[in-house]
């Protein structure tokens, strides 16, 4: 059943309003009617079933049948922050990384990133990248939208990590000798509702200065197997053996 996020200013009573794009993907692309079942999620994260009652050029009108009772979201909270990769690969990062559970992407410039983004048209991609999250949510049928943010520095990032329960670092060298250089010892110890901030660095990895300043910081090394994964495929790793240990082993 086609699954859409609707604004808090569209809920009243038990009437849902869609506009928008969704009104074009119900009317045209769906090619729904009135008496069609849909899924409407609130911003909090609440699933209903609602029943198209009217539709006009520019707007859909649903009556909520029923609350339902999902649980789709992964128990912890993971930030992925992303080393600026080549190419289109940060759109992969997102897509897949919404469709694995992640609830939030930082980009993150790394002395060693490629890629540089042109400030004047930061915004624009941080829109383009929301809106792939919003479709890729809708698809993977959850109850709640990743949030990108804009693009950070190590200073911002090391900031903001002080909010976070684990504070984890894909380094591969470094991690062999770390006390924790397997994910494996650290997953067991990831607790539901804990928020996990993981750096993955672009295609040239990090620099030794970057290494420095956020293990100065507590962000700890990890290594994500025996094998070295590109930028795009680390996030995936990450989030498939987060989802095993809380939702598949507990």
């Amino acid at each position: 059943m086609q699954r859409y996020f609707v604004s808090s200013s569209g809920w009243e009573n038990q009437h849902v309003t869609l506009t928008g794009e969704d009104v074009h993907h119900i009317t045209k692309v769906m090619r729904m009617r009135t008496d069609d079942e849909i899924i409407c999620c609130t911003p909090e994260g609440q699933a209903a079933l609602c029943k198209i009652i009217e539709i006009t050029h520019d707007m859909v009108t649903c009556y909520i049948v029923k609350w339902l009772d999902e649980d789709k979201e992964l128990p912890a909270q993971v930030t992925i922050v992303q080393g600026l990769p080549k190419g289109d690969k940060m759109e992969l990062v997102i897509q897949k990384g919404t469709e694995l559970g992640a609830s939030r992407f930082i980009p993150f410039e790394a002395e060693r990133s490629i890629v540089k983004w042109d400030a004047k048209k930061t915004q624009k991609k941080v829109d383009r990248y929301q809106k792939i999250a919003k479709e890729a949510s809708e698809q993977s049928h959850r109850t709640m939208i990743p949030t990108v943010s804009k693009l950070y520095t190590i200073k911002q990032l090391i900031e903001e990590g002080q909010d976070y329960d684990w504070k984890l670092l894909a380094y591969e060298d470094e991690a062999k000798s770390s006390s924790f250089s397997s994910l494996k010892d650290v997953i067991p110890y990831i607790n539901p509702s804990e928020q996990v901030m993981i750096v993955i660095g672009p295609e040239g990895g990090f620099s030794e200065n970057e290494v420095d300043l956020l293990k100065g910081a507590s962000f700890m090394s990890v290594r994500l197997g025996p094998r070295i994964l590109r930028a795009e495929t680390a996030p995936a790793y990450f989030l498939s053996a987060i989802s095993y240990q809380l939702e598949e082993l507990r």
